[in-house]
């Protein structure tokens, strides 16, 4: 069968230009990125695919033995376990987002110098990735909820779960909008890369992941509320354990200043696109 379609390639690209079509066309070359990377992060394992469930359970555990039970943090009355779970699996989400973006074009320098395709089809594969291994930690999240709320623990799901949809997308593309800027400002400032996975720790311990934003005194708490993450994880929270804050100001600020990374994020990924190859 003849494929008579024409692809042209050119460096003259609008700032905003997405070729949202050009990926929908390469969707398979999309999921056969999504194969490669659960290959590539599960081979030579003896669990395998299992360390997707693994995981969240033993950093979760960590947390709770050590902010839970050593350090005494108040998780404002709801049960340790699922309120550091809540905000592990979601932070891990975001991170995992932001740090497979920022390798885009480094990670895949060589691939890029020998095959046209679009190079968002990248960022699209991380972002299907990443949320396969995020349901899959919500379903074992939401037992946990299931299992607490019926054994008459202090959990209280209420209307604001439904807002999940919205907040996975918004933490999606927030890591993703971060880790376009930080693969293109690195494709010439290598060095900057050994910073990222420094400056993703510090971002979490600024995040209200171990700790309710009601432990922030109040003179603080507006200023942590305007990390754009720090209201998705709390909106999460209280949706699904009934407890906490609903800072629905501050998600909607998240909203927007995720919409501004993302734009700025594609602005220099499309920019740095044109001369990547001549760089590495």
């Amino acid at each position: 069968m003849k494929n008579n379609e024409i692809t042209d390639i050119t460096s003259k690209r609008r700032l905003f230009e997405l070729n949202l079509g050009d990926v929908r066309k390469y969707r398979d070359l999309v999921m056969l990125f999504v194969k490669r990377d659960f290959k590539n992060s599960y081979k030579q394992t003896v669990l395998g695919p299992l360390w997707i469930i693994i995981k969240p359970f033993l950093s979760t555990f960590v947390f709770t033995v050590i902010f839970g039970m050593i350090a005494n943090i108040s998780t404002d009355g709801m049960p340790q376990f699922l309120f550091f779970m809540a905000g592990n699996i979601l932070w891990s989400f975001f991170s995992s987002c932001l740090n497979g973006s920022s390798s885009t074009f480094i990670g895949n320098a060589r691939l890029f110098g020998k095959v046209y395709f679009p190079r968002l089809v990248m960022p699209c594969a991380n972002i299907i990735y990443n949320t396969i291994g995020f349901l899959i930690n919500f379903v074992m999240f939401f037992i946990l909820v299931l299992t607490y709320m019926f054994t008459g623990s202090n959990v209280h799901p209420n209307l604001c779960a439904l807002l999940m949809p919205l907040i996975l997308l918004s933490s999606a593309l927030l890591g993703t909008g971060c880790g376009l800027i930080v693969s293109s400002v690195t494709t010439k400032y290598r060095d900057l890369g050994v910073l990222v996975s420094f400056g993703v720790t510090l971002w979490m311990y600024i995040t209200p992941v171990v700790y309710p934003v009601s432990q922030v005194s109040d003179s603080f708490r507006p200023l942590a509320l305007l990390n754009p993450v720090a209201p998705l994880i709390e909106t999460f929270r209280y949706g699904f354990l009934g407890s906490g804050t609903f800072p629905w100001q501050y998600l909607i600020l998240s909203f927007a200043v995720t919409v501004v990374v993302l734009l700025f994020g594609i602005i220099v990924f499309n920019r740095v696109e044109k001369n990547f190859i001549d760089t590495v």
